[in-house]
């Protein structure tokens, strides 16, 4: 690689994967809404807009690119299926032209295990899940679709490639790990279910690790393009152990009172009506979608990552919360500043 682009690169993966590239030497372009000073002092060009409008500004940005890591997505579990098709897909569709018509050779395309996520227990799946007819949110909705879009635009001028990373979290993390330590700060932080059902996640370093790995592997017409891989740090937990180590990791106390996985579904049914009832645009307390996630098993078989990828977690669980205690007593709630 000598010069990419990595939309989202000021975002939680998305810096993280820029510092990576600029300790290699590697000239790196990001495209994103805002300007992020970080970026900046990184040396890095920056290109501001919305990939779903700004077309010339993305060509632009992509002109001269050998890579394009396409980080950017809407996340979120809460809001008009039209913006987060517009983000996702459309934008996605475009960043996809952009690579033909610039004669970029390789894409890789962080995407979401929620795209194959029906309500059940997902316990040890691989990529032979299919994707489900129906969605409960808006989110994995259009993950789904530009999942399927960018595997079918592989070809032997654009190679592409969908990695699948569970629950990114670690230092500088602006949603799973504010989520549960300011819910666990005011009290209103429960488990939902008992320790039967296992949960996978990933740990930053590790989830960059598996982006680079793709892109250097990945040609077009070999056996990587148009694949879709999970990737995991191979090491599921009860729910309870992952949120009690962000938790602990911050100084708190471990959480202790549980609620029944059908009382949260039940929760999520009403707090999403009374939502919509009034017209609110902001994310209810608990929705189908996350009681439905925290009340079911989600852990994947990552052999496909290791044997094609070449993708080995190097930071276990245990030094990631370690890592994420050093954090905490360094920088505090980050996402406050």
């Amino acid at each position: 690689m000598n010069k990419v682009l990595v939309t989202g690169g000021g975002g939680f993966l998305g810096i993280h994967l820029v510092r990576r590239l600029r300790a290699r030497g590697v000239v790196v372009h990001a495209f994103q809404r805002s300007a992020y000073p970080a970026l900046e002092q990184l040396g890095v060009r920056q290109f501001r807009g919305d990939l779903a409008v700004d077309r010339a500004v993305l060509a632009e940005a992509v002109a001269g690119c050998d890579v394009v890591f396409h980080v950017a997505a809407k996340a979120g579990v809460w809001g008009d299926y039209r913006h987060y098709h517009q983000a996702n897909v459309t934008g996605t569709l475009n960043v996809l032209n952009a690579c033909l018509e610039a004669g970029v050779s390789r894409l890789v395309y962080t995407s979401s295990p929620s795209v194959t996520f029906d309500g059940e227990d997902q316990e040890g799946v691989d990529e032979r899940a299919p994707y489900p007819t129906q969605f409960l949110t808006a989110y994995p909705a259009t993950k789904a679709e530009a999942e399927q879009m960018v595997r079918e635009f592989a070809d032997d001028r654009l190679a592409t490639v969908s990695l699948r990373p569970h629950l990114i979290w670690g230092p500088g993390d602006q949603h799973l790990v504010p989520r549960v330590v300011d819910r666990a700060k005011a009290g209103r932080l429960r488990l939902v279910g008992g320790d039967d059902k296992l949960v996978d996640t990933v740990y930053i370093d590790n989830c960059v690790d598996a982006h680079l790995a793709a892109a250097e592997r990945l040609a077009p017409g070999n056996a990587l393009s148009g694949q879709a891989y999970f990737i995991t740090n191979g090491e599921p937990l009860p729910m309870a152990a992952v949120i009690n180590g962000i938790v602990q990791a911050a100084g708190l106390a471990p959480i202790q009172k549980r609620v029944s996985p059908r009382l949260a579904y039940a929760a999520g049914v009403l707090m999403e009506g009374g939502a919509r009832l009034l017209g609110m645009r902001r994310e209810p307390p608990m929705t189908r979608f996350v009681a439905a996630q925290l009340g079911t098993a989600h852990w994947f078989d990552i052999s496909a990552a290791r044997r094609d990828l070449g993708y080995e977690p190097t930071v276990s669980m245990a030094d990631g919360f370690a890592k994420l205690a050093e954090a905490f007593q360094r920088d505090g709630l980050w996402w406050r500043r």
